[in-house]
């Protein structure tokens, strides 16, 4: 799994059904996901603008069939990582935490201005809309499950930084600063500890997915 792939998924919200009330568009319902524990999850045109909206210079009015299956695919992986979450109750996310997430998605735009635009073409009011944030911590909830279900059990062994210092590290460094002292073990071990935790939970996300794809049903229900 690339670290692009991370980033999309965590710059994303879990939908689990649009509030009525932020459904300010003409809505259809475009796949289903089956796990065959509880009720399908349904996965709407106005989920997949939710999940272009979150993203810096994509086109929303009208977005491309491109970016609106690329989209889909975000947001199956979304419900099927939910489903799981759901099974592990935890504690609710804090308002600090849900303020955070929303200051991370401002950060990927030029003002806050620019994303509420955004927000009120699919139908949220502001940043501060009670459905907006009530979407975010429910974000939240799904990053505490990943960080519990993959990144607290990563383990980096000594071997391991060593090994991406020697093969990675080194050979690229020489390359980008020819003639420039190349920058000691010690000095990079925390950046290589750092580096191959995400490289070790993007596969374990991606292993995961798989398995759980293996298990339930996908059914697309419309073209986009």
């Amino acid at each position: 799994m690339s670290a692009v792939w991370l980033v999309l998924l965590f710059s994303g919200l879990f939908f689990a059904a649009l509030p009525a009330s932020a459904q300010q568009i003409v809505d259809k319902t475009v796949a289903a996901v089956d796990d065959g524990v509880g009720n399908p999850e349904l996965i709407t045109y106005s989920d997949l603008l939710w999940q272009l909206a979150l993203q810096p210079n994509i086109p929303i009015t009208p977005p491309s069939s491109e970016d609106l299956n690329r989209a889909l695919q975000i947001v199956i992986n979304q419900r099927l990582i939910a489903l799981e979450a759901e099974r592990l109750p935890r504690s609710e996310p804090t308002d600090a935490e849900v303020d955070a997430k929303i200051r991370d998605v401002l950060a990927g735009f030029s003002s806050t201005a620019e994303f509420e635009r955004r927000l009120r073409t699919v139908g949220f009011d502001s940043v501060k809309d009670d459905n907006f944030v009530r979407m975010m911590a429910q974000r939240v909830k799904i990053e505490k499950y990943l960080d519990f279900r993959f990144r607290s059990f990563v383990v980096i062994t000594p071997e391991d930084e060593a090994r991406y210092y020697r093969d990675v590290l080194l050979p690229d460094f020489r390359k980008r600063f020819p003639g420039v002292i190349v920058p000691s073990f010690d000095e990079k071990r925390a950046e290589i500890d750092q580096i191959l935790t995400e490289e070790k939970v993007a596969s374990d996300i991606e292993t995961f997915l798989d398995e759980a794809k293996r298990r339930a049903e996908v059914i697309p229900l419309s073209k986009l």
